[in-house]
């Protein structure tokens, strides 16, 4: 079967919003629940600095991508968010389909590069990042590239 992919709009804001919540649920992360996640996806996707790929009817996987502008190009950088798949989906092509068109939209947007946080546990989704052309190392000197991270929320 061929996994068909979209654009979501708001009005799949309900369902982005379950498969988020089942993603942290599935890997014990704090989720602010499904109506909450549905209200900000809602106000998130009717602008213009973040849009999601869902891939199927009834949906099976979504990635969350937000666009920020950036002094080093002439476009926007690319972060995807959030990439999740029902694990009953997984191997399936599912991923790899919603992959190929969260790239194909950067393209039409004008994005000038793609990145991806990862954890250092999931060697899972660095090798299938790694697959789809994304690298963990800096592109001009071959070093390892890091992410850090500093929460503001709650006295961060």
């Amino acid at each position: 079967m061929t996994t068909v992919t979209r654009r979501a709009t708001p009005h799949d804001a309900d369902r982005l919003a379950e498969m988020l919540h089942a993603f942290n649920t599935e890997f014990d992360t704090e989720t602010p629940g499904v109506e909450v996640l549905a209200e900000r996806l809602r106000t998130l996707l009717a602008g213009a600095s973040t849009f999601a790929v869902i891939a199927d009817d009834p949906a099976a996987g979504v990635a969350l991508v937000t666009l920020r502008p950036n002094v080093w190009s002439g476009g926007p950088v690319a972060l995807l968010d959030e990439m999740y798949v029902s694990p009953e989906q997984r191997g399936t092509g599912v991923g790899s389909a919603i992959l190929q068109q969260m790239v194909e939209i950067c393209r039409e947007l004008g994005v000038a590069a793609i990145e991806i946080n990862v954890d250092e546990s999931d060697a899972g989704a660095m090798r299938f990042y790694e697959r789809h052309g994304f690298s963990g190392a800096d592109p001009d000197t071959g070093e390892r590239a890091f992410y850090f991270y500093r929460s503001l929320e709650a006295g961060g």
